[in-house]
């Protein structure tokens, strides 16, 4: 990683402001032919004139020179902050390129910050998350994980299953002699320790998915039941065709709203029931997709009408779902003569779709509030889980062969936990898996 790199670091658009990002051994090389100065004093922001290869004024810009390395990537880096615009920051990076450096790659300044050890994956991870987080609470712990909080947690485990892998190879060295049974019984406690923490960590990480990743809400019911209507309140216009005919809604629409602190998808989906018509048959299967892909489902039942077959089958159909997703059952259209005689079903709320859905806004607020109110350690990414997982195996396996003083065993799968554990942070290198990771974060970052 000698060669020096550029790229425009804020979003593509109008703007006040952008900024073009230099990363390597000629940055202040580059940033002095740039601007025709001698020398700018590391830390310092410069206004001074930016300038192309033909010496012809670009902009008036403020430059700012981090030394290695006390920088990012913990090399030499300048960061170039122009007017915003669709010209401005573009030019200024062809010039950068014509002076010898060349187009980063996605994510590159981040893995070049990794590799010269100024960060590690997690904190990597999280900042490539906290650039799309959801929600407040969501971007509150990537903070936390930005600054190390996961990588701490990461090392502590690993350093105590580093401290019982010592016993047990002290021991091989000795195998005329067996562990003392006291010994014995205290890496059993320890390794029980260590796995019911992963476990809860396991867990609130998956129970909190969809505070990271943005909570789905899927929103369910018969033909006619006023899904649709129930949308268009949610967004505040009228996204949803709305009608008396029943099958209108033929597949499923997404929109993104904001309740509270959080960013969610809701999904309307098409009236499930028996049908014919064979695009219609299509479209009710991706309603049922959408109640597997969803966080919250919002069961809807039209209170105007006497229960259907249909409202029986949603019922039976959300008992499969109960365990895994909040359900809310919802009876819409209180204002006409209430008819719906399932005496089985406990509404969560009452309300009329073409009115008011502010009970209902609530509700979900409070459900997605209530998801963050575990203090474990959160783990933010597939990769990190199925690192975990791992880890949890390897401890699982390991307890036979040290109640059998099978050592050889059992240091074997304690060194395969260890390295499945500090693969979250720092894992012995895999130039593809490494490509991948860094290749989805965005340019400039």
């Amino acid at each position: 990683m000698t060669d020096t790199i550029a790229a425009i670091a804020t979003a593509n658009g109008i703007g006040s402001i952008a900024i073009v990002r230099i990363s390597g051994d000629k940055a202040l090389q580059i940033a002095k032919a740039l601007t025709n100065k001698k020398d700018f004093h590391p830390r310092y922001a410069t206004l001074t004139n930016i300038y192309n290869l033909q010496n012809e004024l670009i902009d008036e810009a403020i430059v700012i020179y981090f030394q290695a390395p006390h920088s990012f990537t913990a090399e030499h880096v300048v960061e170039i902050q122009c007017h915003g615009g669709f010209i401005v920051a573009q030019s200024i990076l062809k010039a950068t390129l014509s002076h010898g450096a060349r187009l980063a790659a996605a994510g590159e300044f981040s893995k070049r910050a990794f590799f010269n050890g100024k960060i590690d994956l997690s904190e990597a991870e999280a900042i490539a998350q906290l650039i799309e987080a959801k929600s407040q609470d969501a971007a509150k712990i990537l903070a936390l994980q930005m600054k190390g909080s996961l990588k701490e947690y990461v090392e502590r485990l690993r350093d105590d299953l580093i401290h019982i892998l010592a016993y047990s190879e002290v021991s091989i060295d000795y195998a005329e002699e067996d562990l003392p049974q006291d010994l014995v019984v205290q890496i059993q406690a320890k390794l029980d320790e260590l796995r019911e923490s992963l476990y809860k960590t396991l867990e609130a990480s998956k129970a909190r998915e969809g505070l990271m990743q943005g909570f789905k809400v899927a929103i369910i019911g018969k033909p006619n039941a006023g899904k649709s209507s129930l949308l268009n309140a949610l967004l505040n216009y009228n996204r949803a065709i709305v009608s008396d005919i029943a099958g209108t809604t033929r597949d499923t629409i997404e929109e993104q709203v904001k309740i509270g602190t959080h960013l969610i998808k809701i999904v309307d989906t098409a009236g499930i029931r028996e049908s014919i018509d064979e695009i219609e048959r299509i479209g009710i299967e991706r309603s049922l997709e959408a109640i597997t892909a969803s966080d919250i489902v919002i069961a809807l039942f039209d209170g105007s009408r006497e229960a259907q077959s249909e409202d029986v089958k949603i019922l039976s159909l959300l008992e499969s779902y109960a365990k895994d997703k909040k359900v809310l059952f919802v009876k819409n259209k209180r204002d006409l003569e209430q008819k719906f005689d399932m005496t089985d079903v406990l509404f969560d709320l009452e309300l009329n779709s073409k009115e008011s859905v502010s009970s209902l806004i609530e509700r979900l607020e409070t459900i997605m509030d209530i998801t963050n109110t575990s203090d474990e350690m959160m783990l933010i990414s597939l990769r990190q889980i199925s690192a975990v997982e791992n880890t949890l195996i390897n401890i699982e396996e390991a307890f036979l062969p040290l109640q059998e003083q099978e050592l050889e065993i059992f240091s074997f799968h304690l060194n395969e936990a260890i390295k499945a554990m500090t693969s979250i942070t720092r894992p012995f290198e895999n130039d593809e898996m490494l490509d991948k990771m860094f290749g989805s974060f965005c340019l400039g970052k």
